[in-house]
């Protein structure tokens, strides 16, 4: 399906907080709007002062306004993976139609056949997917309207995440100002924006390294399969240099940027640099190895944690390696200590977008895709768990069949999701079945095991994909 519209990505991570604004074009994207702010209220990936988070969202989201001439009105947000819990669902209906003939109504019912099931009062469904349906015995059906059939059938799987982190991501934007248009799950839409179709289906482990956390996924018969959350990222590295060289936070920061590099092998121990230090009235200068040693250590630690998780489930077996993205993945031999440490293919993703050449927005951006990316039977299935009146319901010519009392209510025009300023155009610029687990130093979960894929008629393809699927069981 092309698609053309105007969609926003917001990405609320612990460092900075990043709105994009992008045009999509006949399903060609250009950005011609971005905000960047320095991130306030937000500890490891987990908001925790809304009012704070809040000045920064509108902030972030000004700064977007002014460069694409537009005012933002909707926006699509991107939660982390912390304490994510993914689990396989199927319904299975009959075809109310008396044509028998599948229609947004029937879809809608078995979406919400499937979702009947117990979940704890502290959890919240974040998404439901539909990976299939199955018309009459006949499987592997990506959207079966207007198919003839008696018996329809769903397998998808749903997502569920802690009611504290929904609720504070979305009031956040709510009391900004903004209304949420879709709730997306970030390694998700990470995983689907930044692999090739080949990684995906094949197996791939991706490695977002942010400010307050680093995210694991592994991504394998373009599913998202595993994921857990170290609560290490970037900004612990800057602690890391100014605790052992006695500075500022700030100076520390200054000499990770232009100093840093993560691979001591190849720095000096000729090369002097100047450091502020605390108590010192001229600046004590340190070697270069000396400062990568420091690095080295923690980014060392966050990859052996990463490790250890991903050799528990064999995920390093899998043909794609692993790429690395995130701010704190920028930093001169990060790439080169992965390898060492991971000993699989290691590779840096870095968006081609004009001006968003940087790790950094790879969340953002994805985010943005990945709503675009969302079609008419994913609107149907949300719509079963909100309750809400779905966007793409078309009432169905057969006689009519009585209809949930969220579809029957007039249609509501929709308040766009920007306005034009005055005179202004906007200008164009250049796992399985798996448990995330939230860990800390103190505290660390074994990651759940895969569970078994559907069976069905292997191709060669699908047998060679099997043989990486038993290296999870």
């Amino acid at each position: 399906m092309v698609k053309t519209g105007m969609y926003v990505g917001l990405d609320i991570g612990t460092s900075s907080i990043k709105v994009i604004v992008a045009e999509f074009v006949e399903n060609q994207m250009n950005i011609i709007g971005v905000g960047n702010a320095r991130s306030e209220g937000v500890s490891r990936g987990i908001i925790v002062d809304i009012d704070k988070t809040v000045n920064a969202i509108k902030a972030a989201v000004t700064q977007a306004e002014e460069k694409a001439g537009i005012k933002i009105r909707r926006v699509n947000v991107g939660i982390p993976a912390n304490l994510l819990q993914s689990e396989d669902c199927q319904g299975m209906i009959a075809v109310s139609n008396q044509t028998k003939e599948i229609n947004d109504e029937d879809v809608l019912n078995v979406a919400a056949a499937a979702l009947v099931r117990s979940i704890p009062p502290e959890r919240e469904i974040i998404a439901m997917l539909p990976e299939s349906f199955t018309v009459d015995g006949f499987e592997g059906i990506k959207d079966p309207r207007g198919m003839l059939g008696v018996r329809l059938e769903m397998y998808g799987t749903i997502f569920t995440g802690p009611k504290t982190v929904i609720h504070n991501t979305r009031k956040c934007v709510e009391n900004a100002g903004l209304q949420v248009d879709e709730i997306i799950i970030t390694p998700l839409a990470l995983t689907n924006s930044i692999l090739s179709e080949g990684e995906r289906d094949f197996g791939t482990t991706v490695i977002d390294m942010g400010g307050g956390q680093t995210t694991t996924a592994v991504m394998h018969d373009n599913q998202l399969k595993y994921t857990d959350v170290n609560q290490e990222g970037g900004d612990f590295v800057t602690k890391d240099i100014s605790i052992v060289l006695n500075t500022s936070m700030k100076n520390a920061e200054a000499l990770k940027i232009n100093y840093g590099d993560a691979f001591p092998e190849r720095t000096s121990t000729e090369e002097e640099i100047p450091v502020d230090v605390i108590g010192q009235a001229e600046p004590v200068k340190i070697d270069e190895r000396y400062l990568s040693e420091i690095i080295e250590a923690r980014i060392e630690q966050i990859f052996q944690k990463a490790k250890d998780k991903l050799d528990a489930i064999e995920a390093l077996k899998l043909p794609g390696g692993v790429v690395l993205s995130g701010g704190a993945a920028r930093l001169p031999g990060v790439v080169e200590l992965a390898q060492d440490i991971f000993e699989v293919p290691v590779k840096l993703y870095v968006p081609n977008h004009m001006g968003l050449r940087d790790p950094a927005f790879a969340n953002v951006l994805a985010i943005a895709e990945y709503a675009v990316s969302l079609d008419e039977v994913y609107e149907l299935t949300k719509s079963a768990i909100t309750g809400e009146r779905p966007k793409t319901f078309h009432q169905p010519t057969s006689p009519k069949v009585n209809a949930p009392a969220s579809i029957q209510e007039e249609e509501v025009e929709e308040e766009p999701i920007y306005e034009m300023h005055e005179e202004q155009e906007p200008s164009h610029s250049d796992e399985f079945d798996f448990t995330t687990d939230e860990t800390d130093e103190e505290h660390e979960h074994a990651p759940s095991h895969p569970a078994q894929k559907r069976s069905g008629t292997k191709s060669v393809g699908g047998k060679i994909k099997d043989f990486f699927s038993n290296i999870f069981e």
